[in-house]
């Protein structure tokens, strides 16, 4: 099931607004969020359009939680963050996703309060190949 206006569903140009795809995982996708302020911060994305975790079955939902460890696990061994923060909203846009966003203790907003969008870091094309390249050399 895909919303034809929904980024996560389409990609292309709707996706284009605010993020970059990166690849499939097992049913998901992972998407590097172009707003960088917290180096190698990614979104895994349900595959079809649901809302809620709850509108999936148990073994959907096990294997969505294995695509954002994996994720997670990939961030981890490409940036070192001293930790990886998990956040699942969609108050506007309601597809299944989780935002992967890691903190480093010398870096923005450690101990603060997270901001969705903070619009202060934007990479040139080349810096967004090479983050997604060091993601998929981690995925494992």
């Amino acid at each position: 099931m895909k919303d034809p206006n929904c980024g996560y569903c389409m990609r292309g140009e709707l996706l284009e607004q605010f993020g970059i795809y990166i690849c499939d995982l097992s049913v998901s996708s992972l998407i590097l969020f172009k707003e960088q302020s917290h180096p190698g911060r990614c979104i895994v994305a349900y595959k079809d359009h649901v809302s809620e975790i709850v509108n999936i079955s148990d073994e959907e939902r096990n294997a969505f939680f294995d695509d954002v460890a994996r994720a997670a696990r990939a961030i981890h061994k490409a940036f070192s963050p001293d930790k990886v923060n998990y956040g699942a909203y969609g108050d506007t846009g309601c597809h299944l996703h989780m935002h992967l966003v890691p903190k480093y203790k010398d870096g923005f907003e450690w101990g603060g309060v997270f901001e969705m969008n903070p619009g202060k870091t934007l990479l040139t094309d080349e810096q967004y190949a090479d983050m997604i390249a060091k993601i998929k050399a981690a995925l494992d």
